[in-house]
């Protein structure tokens, strides 16, 4: 009796699948990460990695901010859609990494450089679209969008940057009710509806090099917090050396 349950465990063991086990970590704190998870869920086991999901929001990524930039309302709306999708396939490759156990830091940075090209090909696609339908404007609009796309470049770099110091925690975005701060992405396809792409496109150009400013400011502090965290590891093993040495 004995031997027919173990030999019944032994062989329900070895019919799981190797890569079948759930990593324990907590549950995400948004919405769209906690929809994400049970998305991928499925993928655990699968040949599918975090870094083909990566791939996947960034094509979606650049095909809206190609319809962005074409100027009709129709493709304009399309783009919008898409950059909304690509925002929340965003999730996806995260979450897989996470409850798979395959996270790599060659994949996070993937993810970030990812973010980073889809974000400012969407404020360039945007200027395109402004400028169709409002060429007299100041400062022309193709001029907005790149201004906008060069702050968020820097953005993503100094976040980088701090997170190669400081951990992921020095980069965590704040949230609030299950949103973050790149939730407004999804109000994308509503601000196309309501033609509010040029107030969008001028928030966008003072918003993101203010915004930038103050990532600045961070990375200066970083900086400074990193500099003197070293100096103190090289007086403590200068102090174990020294003890060593007496010994």
């Amino acid at each position: 009796m004995y031997a027919i349950k173990f030999e019944t465990r032994y062989i329900s063991r070895m019919n799981k699948p190797r890569n079948a086990k759930h990593h324990a970590v907590p549950e995400p704190a948004t919405w769209d990460a906690r929809l994400a998870r049970r998305l991928v869920t499925p993928l655990i086991g699968t040949p599918i990695t975090p870094n083909h999901l990566t791939t996947l929001r960034l094509l979606i990524g650049i095909a809206g901010a190609y319809y962005l930039s074409v100027g009709s309302f129709w493709s304009c709306s399309l783009g919008a859609l898409l950059i909304a999708l690509s925002n929340f396939v965003d999730h996806t490759d995260g979450e897989l990494a996470r409850i798979s156990g395959q996270s790599s830091k060659i994949g996070h940075f993937y993810d970030l450089a990812c973010d980073s090209v889809v974000t400012v090909l969407l404020f360039v696609g945007l200027g395109f679209y402004v400028n169709v339908h409002h060429p007299a404007m100041i400062v022309s609009a193709e001029w907005l969008g790149g201004i906008a796309g060069v702050a968020v470049a820097l953005i993503f770099f100094l976040r980088m940057r701090i997170e190669s110091m400081a951990g992921k925690s020095g980069t965590k975005q704040a949230s609030m009710a299950g949103f973050e701060t790149e939730d407004v992405l999804y109000l994308l396809p509503v601000v196309t509806l309501l033609n509010g792409m040029t107030p969008f496109l001028v928030a966008a150009s003072i918003g993101a090099p203010l915004f930038a400013v103050w990532v600045v400011v961070d990375y200066q502090r970083a900086l400074r917090r990193f500099a003197r965290a070293t100096a103190r590891n090289k007086d403590s093993d200068g102090q174990d050396q020294d003890l060593q040495a007496v010994q």
